[in-house]
């Protein structure tokens, strides 16, 4: 496979659910200086002020980024994965190394319609390869035509 290969965008809704995750993992953050505040031992606003700046831009701009740094190739015996905004991964699984492949859904990826496709392959270096944000019905189709062509290959 080339790199310069389009590779696919996942699911838009994947941003949504991104900004939701990154939004309960930063409840804690806020909560936590909002007690500092009432605390009084800095100026008012000196907690919260740039906890909730990290945080929108947590929030904002982030998923955004992962998202435009994140896409797939699927060929006929290979699926190109290529992930990352500071440390790029471009990962490479052939089919003929695939031992199972789960279409796994969390509660946010269930309510957007969005599932993981993850291939688990021989040996102990990465092991493992999800794409997460597919849409469900693009996860289960994939996974059946990965098995159609591993079977094809093994017969």
């Amino acid at each position: 496979m080339e790199e310069s290969e389009e590779l696919t965008a996942l699911h838009p809704n994947h941003v949504k659910v991104m900004r939701i995750a990154a939004s309960i993992a930063a409840v804690p953050f806020v909560i936590g200086s909002l007690v500092l505040e009432t605390v009084d031992v800095l100026p008012t606003g000196a907690f919260i002020g740039p906890v909730l700046l990290v945080a929108a831009f947590l929030v904002i701009r982030v998923p955004l980024r992962r998202y435009a740094a994140r896409g797939y190739v699927m060929g006929e015996d290979r699926l190109r994965v290529v992930r990352g905004i500071l440390f790029r991964s471009d990962t490479v699984v052939p089919f003929g190394r695939v031992q199972h492949i789960d279409v796994d859904q969390g509660p946010l990826e269930r309510a957007y319609g969005l599932a993981t496709l993850t291939l688990h392959t021989a040996g102990n270096h990465n092991a493992s390869v999800a794409l997460p944000g597919l849409a469900e019905s693009d996860a289960r189709a994939m996974r059946e035509t990965i098995r159609a062509r591993i079977r094809r290959d093994t017969m």
